[in-house]
């Protein structure tokens, strides 16, 4: 269960990113603030849930590779950014060390 909660986490991250985005955009009003709270609210509830199960250092790890993963996903298709094979590469390799952090923890 520890896992999941710490997947949850990591997803609201991703909200929190993109909210935070939308709020500094031309335009955007209040709502986008108050949903950056409460994704910042559940992501924070969340990863303290994982810990019951989980090695601090190993949530970190993954709650921010999942975010940092997810975060560029939306802005190379959701804000249009670059989508280079170097960015694409990279991005990879954090994967993969998430997988790896999960593989190898007890």
């Amino acid at each position: 269960m520890s896992w999941l909660y710490l997947f949850v986490a990591g997803l609201f991250e991703i909200g929190m990113t993109y909210t935070l985005k939308r709020s500094s955009m031309e335009g955007s009003g209040w709502q986008w603030q108050a949903a950056f709270v409460v994704c910042a609210i559940i992501s924070f509830g969340a990863l303290e849930r994982s810990l019951v199960g989980i090695p601090l250092g190993t949530a970190y790890a993954v709650w921010t590779g999942i975010g940092a993963v997810g975060t560029v996903l939306v802005g190379m298709f959701v804000f249009n950014e670059p989508r280079d094979a170097w960015r694409l590469f990279f991005i990879a390799t954090l994967l993969a060390s998430i997988v790896g952090l999960k593989v190898t923890s007890k």
